[in-house]
């Protein structure tokens, strides 16, 4: 298979977002973080004589909500929906080449943008007031970044990523020492804690049965839930 040639505009971003102040916390393991952040960009018309933005800052805000990290396995995001053919190839290489039920973690955001600001100053200078600010204020859950303007969005994912890299190995010690990644039924047993959690649930009336149905199915543990799972539908 040929190499794929390198997007520039995701290698640009790459290189030119810094995260001037990262968040004093990782990841919570077993609840929800909320991230708040502070976007610093050189306006895209910075260079443009005449337009005044040699010395201004663009500044973004809005929050990061980090749900609780779930343990899945390669078979398991192989059964997901939205994934394409390319997906589907990677995720059976990485299943011959680590286990249909090896456990990893799959972490899921949700960005709610706050607004946007011009303040005097370059993005450097206003940085280092923002920092100042919130370690004064020990804001622990809040970070400033410096990105590119005109592809913040991507900044921002690339923050994301960092993140998440800093605090995988945390979460997966915490579930470790509480056997969430051993295996039962040849699945981590933290797939029969959430399965347990969904079946409650949905005997309350508060979730949908098909989606315990769906997440049985991408387990491939129906079978073990079947009587369980029916009694759902029972009077």
């Amino acid at each position: 298979m040929e190499n794929e040639e390198k997007d520039p505009r995701a290698e640009y971003v790459m290189q030119n977002t810094e995260v001037v102040r990262p968040p004093k916390q990782s990841l919570a393991t077993f609840g929800t973080t909320i991230i708040r952040y502070h976007m610093l960009s050189a306006p895209i018309y910075a260079d443009i004589d005449g337009l005044g933005g040699a010395n201004e800052t663009v500044i973004r805000n809005g929050t990061v909500r980090a749900n609780k990290p779930e343990v899945v396995t390669p078979y398991y995001l192989a059964r997901a929906e939205g994934f394409g053919d390319s997906a589907s190839e990677f995720l059976e290489e990485i299943t011959r080449m680590y286990g249909a039920n090896s456990p990893g973690l799959m972490y899921e955001y949700q960005n709610e943008f706050g607004g946007t600001e011009i303040v005097s100053g370059n993005p450097d200078e206003v940085a280092k007031r923002i920092e100042e600010r919130l370690d004064k204020e020990d804001r622990q859950l809040e970070a400033v970044i410096k990105g590119v303007d005109d592809h913040w969005d991507l900044s921002l994912l690339k923050f994301i990523f960092d993140l998440t890299n800093q605090s995988v190995q945390g979460n997966v010690n915490d579930l470790n020492s509480r056997g969430l990644l051993d295996p039962q039924n040849d699945v981590p047993r933290a797939a029969h804690v959430r399965i347990e959690k969904m079946l409650a649930e949905a005997s309350r009336g508060e979730r949908d049965p098909s989606e315990v149905h769906r997440e049985l199915d991408r387990w491939g543990l129906f079978d073990v839930y079947e009587d369980r799972f029916l009694a759902l539908f029972r009077p």
